[in-house]
Formats: C-alpha cells, sequence, structure tokens
C-alpha cells in the first residue's frame, strides 16, 4: 500500500530558492506548490489543504523586519487554524523567532538551511501537523455523536393534554450543552414538565444531563409529588456527580381538571406564571440546587390555574445573554435580565403557546444579535 502524498506550500520570492527546494523534494516524496506573494498564499491555503507551509517572512525588497510574515500568519489561520507552518529568512534575530514561534510557527529556519536538517524537520512537522487534524476529526466525529444523542434524550414532540399546549426551544451554545427540559402525559389531564441547568458545558455536562433525566423518568409517576421527586433525584445524584458540579431543576405537576400546578424548585430561576389579567406570580418554593446537599429537603407549593394563564419555564442562557455589541467588562454592560423577560411574556400571554415561544425568542435573538454565550431553553405552558 502506498503511503499517502504528502503536499507542502512553499512561500518565497526568490525563484531560484523555489527551483532548489524543487529539486530537494522531488525524490522525497514531498509534493510542492509554490507562491511568491502573501495574497497567494492566502488563496492557495483558501483553495486546498496543505500539510505543511514553509514561508519566508520577507516578501518586499528592502524589507527585513519579517513584519510582512508574522501579519500573513494571522491571514493563514483563519482559514486552516492546524496547519504546520515553518518560518526561514535570511534576516533572523532572536526577538523575530520569538514573535513568529506565539504567532503559531512550529520551527524557524535561517537561509542558507543544510537539506539534510531540513528533510528532517519537513517530515517531522508533517506527521504532527497529520496526527493533529487525525485527532480533530476523531473528537468531531465524537462530539458530533454526542450531539445526535442528546437531541434524540429530549422530547422530539411534546405531550398535549386537555386545557394545556405546550411549546419549547432549546439552543446549546455549543453544540451540547447542560439545559434539558421534559415532559410526561400521565393522564388527559395531567402531566409532568420540567427542566434543568447542569453547570458547564459541553460533554460531562451533556452526560449529567442525561444521567438527570433518567432518573427524572424513573421517579416522576402519578402518587410522586414534586417535592418528594427533587429529593429523590437530588440524592442519586449526590452519590454520582463530580466535584463541582451541580444542577439547577424546576419540576411541576400541571392538573387541568383541578385548575392546579404543583412545583419545587431546586434552585432554578423562577418561572413565571402570567395570569389573563397581567398579573406575574414567580414560583420560588422549593430548596437547594441538586447534587450538592445528600440530605435536602424540597418543599412543594400548588398554585390555581385558569384558562388564559401562561407559565414560562427558562434557562439562565436567556436571560443572561448580552446585548448586541456589549462588553461585558464595559461599565454600560447590559444583559437581557429576568424584568425583560417579564415584561415580554405580559405583552404576548394572550397568544398560543407556540406563538408566544416564538415571539419571546425573537425579541432575545434580536436583543442578543444571535449571539447566545450560553445554553437557551424556553418552555411556555398556554391554559386554555
Amino acid at each position: 500500500m502506498c503511503a499517502p502524498e504528502r503536499r507542502i506550500l512553499i512561500a518565497d520570492d526568490q525563484h531560484d530558492l523555489i527551483d532548489a527546494l524543487r529539486l530537494l523534494l522531488k525524490n522525497e516524496g514531498i509534493e510542492m506548490d509554490a507562491v511568491t506573494s502573501p495574497e497567494a498564499v492566502v488563496e492557495a491555503v483558501r483553495e486546498r489543504p496543505y500539510d505543511l507551509l514553509l514561508m519566508d517572512l520577507n516578501y518586499t525588497g528592502d524589507t527585513t523586519s519579517g513584519r510582512e510574515g508574522i501579519d500573513l500568519l494571522a491571514r493563514v489561520r483563519e482559514h486552516d487554524e492546524l496547519l504546520p507552518v515553518i518560518a526561514m529568512t535570511g534576516w533572523g534575530s532572536v526577538d523575530l523567532a520569538v514573535e513568529a514561534m506565539r504567532n503559531g510557527v512550529c520551527d524557524f529556519v535561517q537561509k542558507p538551511w543544510d537539506n539534510r536538517q531540513l528533510l528532517t524537520t519537513l517530515r517531522a512537522e508533517i506527521e504532527k501537523g497529520r496526527a493533529r487534524r487525525h485527532e480533530q476529526q476523531i473528537a468531531a466525529r465524537q462530539f458530533s455523536e454526542a450531539e445526535r444523542i442528546q437531541r434524540k434524550l429530549l422530547p422530539a414532540t411534546l405531550p398535549q393534554i386537555e386545557g394545556c399546549e405546550l411549546s419549547a426551544s432549546w439552543q446549546p451554545a455549543a453544540g451540547v450543552g447542560g439545559d434539558c427540559y421534559d415532559a410526561v402525559a400521565f393522564s388527559q389531564r395531567r402531566l409532568a414538565l420540567s427542566i434543568a441547568d447542569v453547570v458547564g458545558k459541553g460533554i460531562p455536562a451533556a452526560l449529567l444531563m442525561a444521567n438527570l433525566q433518567a432518573a427524572v423518568r424513573a421517579f416522576a409517576g402519578e402518587t410522586t409529588g414534586a417535592g418528594a421527586l427533587c429529593q429523590q433525584v437530588n440524592q442519586i445524584l449526590c452519590g454520582n456527580i463530580a466535584e463541582g458540579r451541580f444542577i439547577s431543576f424546576f419540576y411541576c405537576i400541571v392538573d387541568t381538571e383541578a385548575g392546579t400546578l404543583t412545583y419545587a424548585n431546586a434552585g432554578h430561576y423562577s418561572p413565571i406564571l402570567v395570569r389573563t389579567d397581567g398579573s406575574v406570580e414567580r414560583l420560588t418554593t422549593g430548596g437547594p440546587v441538586l447534587g450538592i446537599f445528600n440530605d435536602a429537603a424540597y418543599e412543594q407549593r400548588q398554585v390555581r390555574i385558569a384558562s388564559g394563564d401562561r407559565v414560562v419555564l427558562f434557562t439562565d442562557g436567556i436571560t443572561d445573554v448580552r446585548r448586541a455589541g456589549a462588553d461585558e467588562n464595559a461599565s454600560d454592560y447590559d444583559d437581557l435580565g429576568e424584568d425583560r423577560l417579564v415584561a415580554l411574556a405580559r405583552e404576548h400571554r394572550a397568544c398560543r403557546a407556540s406563538i408566544l415561544q416564538e415571539r419571546v425568542c425573537a425579541a432575545v435573538s434580536a436583543f442578543a444579535g444571535g449571539e447566545f454565550q450560553d445554553d437557551a431553553t424556553l418552555i411556555v405552558a398556554a391554559i386554555n
């Protein structure tokens, strides 16, 4: 089996040097393309993948500072952040070498070079670069698989019971995340609804979310109260959660026949109950976040619900989203905040669940310019 072709890009404005390198590489199993300007480098990297870039740091005739090459590195990295880069120059200095290394150069070659040493360096950096790309491909496949699994764990469709319409939006900040929600119908007029936010992001948070969802589904039932469920799930998590991790969680049972919503809040952002007349109640009763205190107790509370009421559940990715263009370190830093979310829920309270959810999400996205810094989940329950 033949070894895979290795192809490098050489960037230098000296044609005799390019010819010498072409002759050197001809019998080494290394194909090469050559360009003579920074613009041509960017165009070449944009058009095809390379195993390595061997580039001069000076292109203008009277320039010896290496500034052109340093500036070019940033442009190359925009198109290929893993491309190994070896810099070469006849006007080297320690300061230039240090700056080149800081900007992503993996090695530095002084002109004129030793052919044997140059070939050794090229081969070594090509193999390192291929190994990094292979690792990235494996990580990308694993990440994609984790995202697919997480999406399948979330309800494909929400159960709809008589007298209550549900609608939800889930947007992970990094493909996979720590937000989750679920809904389980017990009868034609009764269902359980939950929302949670696992501290952290990425695959570790997604795995913990999957454990939480499994525990909730195991304990949720007709006879299990909201407070008791939180207590049972918390005890399971306390024995299996990594140090420094915890989960904010909200669980409620909607009973449209009795006209009640029974809930317990485990350190989660307080859901918003908007009445038909525009008055607002926050659902705060409960206990601490899950996964820290094994003996924690969770109080539950029951509130009346009636036709026209709207319940809005959310995670901090909604309320903590920054205004488009805002600098979090600036004095005028501004996030959406709970007051704005409450105002949006009140403004659109006459809408059915799906429309209210879409309008609130659209308003939040417009506020943030479409840039979400954290996982963002929004659920609306409309009592009919």
